[in-house]
């Protein structure tokens, strides 16, 4: 019998993981390309698979089969009669295949443990891949597994920014990885200088309302984004940034610098929608203003930290100079 494998859950980033390092090892044997087909299953019928499946590898000992998506489609409401006689089909011809074959199904989503499917292979046969419930403990592991260095507190604050999403919290990782270039863990504070918040939204309205003298709006903004993070230091750290590039972009474009956000993100070292975006925030606010609020956020950050000012009453005080 070949070896079936059915890896399902709704953690698809790690899913795709587990899926590329079996692609991996295959191709490094001989003539892997030749032995190799990957399928749709939305697409592709179950007999052209099972076809593949069946036929013995070229010049090589293995042949590798990628289903994805079949398994789901087939137990879908709707599917009827043929999704039926197709799911039929399948169980009757696992048994025969070869045990030269590998045969990989991959599924975004938990399939039920009715599913005709799960309970003609063995359990041995079979991943379940869960969204990590506590994002710190996961951050924590796959670093390890991948020889990225990061501190407790770091790993925290990167759960709160990523929202528990393990792909986002892959790749935030690996570019926080390159930013220490390896030479020490990744800290808390580079977290907050490195990482976009999933309040970024919120952030870019904040600072709409700040820049149209809207405190109220502003304000409420603000506080929503403390709640979401549950910690207003990196929260700060995100809004000294935001004004940091909103004054970089408008001596940019005061001192006669293209407005193609292209342009601007290549001056600036910023991706394109952030340099479109604060391009347009930029307006309604002057230089002079914009100077300003920067020297009252580095202030106000030194005051934060030797305990002068609370946080929030810093962040308070500043929406509501501008709303006058």
């Amino acid at each position: 019998m070949a070896n079936i494998l059915i890896f399902h859950g709704d953690d698809d980033y790690s899913i795709e993981e587990a899926a590329d390092a079996l692609t991996s090892a295959h191709r490094a044997r001989p003539n892997a390309d030749f032995n190799m087909a990957v399928y749709r299953g939305t697409e592709t019928p179950v007999p052209e698979i099972l076809s593949a499946a069946g036929s013995l590898p070229f010049l090589a000992d293995q042949r590798l089969i990628v289903v994805k998506g079949l398994l789901a489609h087939l137990a879908r409401k709707g599917g009827g009669e043929t999704a039926k006689k197709a799911t039929e089909q399948l169980v009757r011809a696992l048994p025969g295949l070869p045990d030269s074959t590998t045969l990989l199904f991959t599924e975004r989503g938990k399939l039920a443990d009715s599913h005709a499917v799960l309970k003609a292979v063995p359990a041995t046969s079979v991943r379940l891949f869960s969204a990590p419930r506590d994002g710190t403990d996961w951050i924590m592991k796959w670093a390890k597994a991948h020889g990225i260095a990061i501190e407790p507190s770091a790993a925290h604050a990167l759960a709160l920014t990523t929202n528990n999403d393990p792909r986002t919290a892959a790749n935030e990782l690996e570019k926080l990885h390159a930013y220490v270039n390896g030479e020490r863990p990744v800290r808390e504070e580079d977290v907050a200088l490195m990482t976009p918040y999933v309040a970024e939204a919120n952030m870019f309205e904040m600072v709409d309302a700040m820049g149209m003298g809207r405190a109220d709006v502003a304000a409420r903004l603000a506080h929503r984004m403390i709640e979401q993070t549950g910690d207003i230091f990196p929260l700060y750290g995100m809004i000294v940034r935001q004004f940091r590039n909103l004054l970089l972009v408008k001596e940019h474009l005061s001192t006669g610098g293209s407005r193609d956000k292209n342009v601007i993100a290549q001056a600036l070292g910023i991706h394109p929608f952030a340099a479109d975006k604060l391009s347009s925030q930029s307006r309604p606010f002057t230089l002079e203003q914009l100077e300003r609020i920067y020297r009252q956020l580095l202030d106000y950050d030194v005051k934060i930290k030797t305990g002068g000012i609370d946080p929030v009453l810093a962040i308070d005080m500043l929406i509501a100079a501008l709303g006058r």
